[in-house]
């Protein structure tokens, strides 16, 4: 069966569009309508009394882009003025489409985005509350740093025993950091993953021994492909048992030999984690297809990584053998 984005293919090679094209014919409101044939328009679901609010919200927000709260204030000011809303809204997702296309907006006006595109798997909210209320005897919080947080969750939330997994910013000065500020290194955070887990399926040591596992412990001024004081690894214990374990670890794998160059990794006491906004929030669910390429790079990295500190082992075995004879 043939589907929209099949159909709109067909329709670019009928001979009547490509005259059009040849005479110059196609006009901005065609190219409009065509483009949004491939699935990225707007499907005029939202309430209007809803988007208005949204719309009044983010041009408030201080994290929204110039250029971003020009294209909102156009749409305020037009339909405040008489003009037809749903006309609007439709020309405010297409001059946002490429940015968004490119997962370039700014997380809360991309959240807009997938509402107003009737996207529920990106636009339907974290429940940030429900997570930092979980309580039980048995559940117990880790917090982990380890690089970009859209690669910190599938690999923790996936297992076993793992609850909840919330990406937000800790270790910094400011309260109620924005992705903003914290990638232009303005309030000492880093990106990290808070997860809650029940212990009596895993353990901590086994959340530090994946820690290891997912990580480059030996770059303290970020990981793989994130580079910049927001990405460095670090070890957040919220307990002097955690520590324990985290520190027992640390030095576990320092003695293994299978590093080159010093483990950098810090082990801090843990501060308040701020959320980080919904668009973040498990990142891989909401964007396979960009997850699958970044996670794909970064094992890549890693199992390169693990290969020749497996090989370093093993020559030191051998050199520490024939020294014995």
């Amino acid at each position: 069966m043939l589907n929209t984005a099949n159909i709109f293919l067909c329709n670019l090679l009928n001979s009547e569009f490509l005259t059009k094209i040849k005479i110059g014919a196609i006009r901005p409101q065609f190219l409009h309508n065509a483009f949004a044939k491939l699935g990225g328009g707007s499907k005029m679901k939202v309430d209007e009394q809803t988007a208005m609010r949204d719309i009044y919200n983010l041009i408030l927000n201080p994290a929204t882009r110039v250029w971003e709260r020009t294209q909102l204030l156009t749409m305020k000011n037009a339909v405040e003025k008489g003009a037809h809303f749903n006309t609007e809204l439709d020309q405010l997702e297409f001059a946002l489409r490429p940015l968004a296309w490119r997962d370039n907006l700014t997380p809360d006006v991309a959240d807009f985005y997938a509402k107003i595109t009737d996207d529920a798997e990106k636009s339907s909210p974290f429940d940030v509350a429900k997570h930092q209320n979980l309580s039980n005897p048995y559940y117990e919080r880790a917090i982990f740093a380890g690089g970009c947080f859209w690669c910190m969750v599938e690999p923790f939330e996936t297992r076993p025993g793992i609850v909840s997994v919330l990406s937000g910013y800790t270790g910094g000065h400011v309260i109620k950091p924005t992705y903003e500020q914290v990638v232009g290194q303005q309030t000492g955070h880093v990106e990290a993953v808070e997860i809650v887990f029940d212990t009596r399926i895993i353990k901590y040591n086994e959340l530090v021994a994946l820690y290891w596992q997912i990580t480059d412990p030996t770059d303290n001024m970020g990981q793989i492909n994130d580079r910049g004081e927001e990405y460095r690894p670090i070890i957040f214990v919220q307990s002097a048992q955690q520590r324990k374990i985290a520190e027992a670890s640390k030095q576990k794998l320092r003695a293994s030999g299978k590093y080159k160059h010093p483990i950098v990794t810090e082990i801090l006491p843990a501060t308040k984690l701020w959320p980080a906004e919904n668009f973040h929030q498990e990142f891989y669910k909401k964007n396979p297809v960009r997850y699958k390429k970044m996670a794909h790079a970064r094992r890549q990295y890693l199992a390169m990584q693990h290969f020749w500190g497996k090989v370093r082992v093993s020559l030191n075995k051998l050199i520490k053998t024939g020294i014995k004879k």
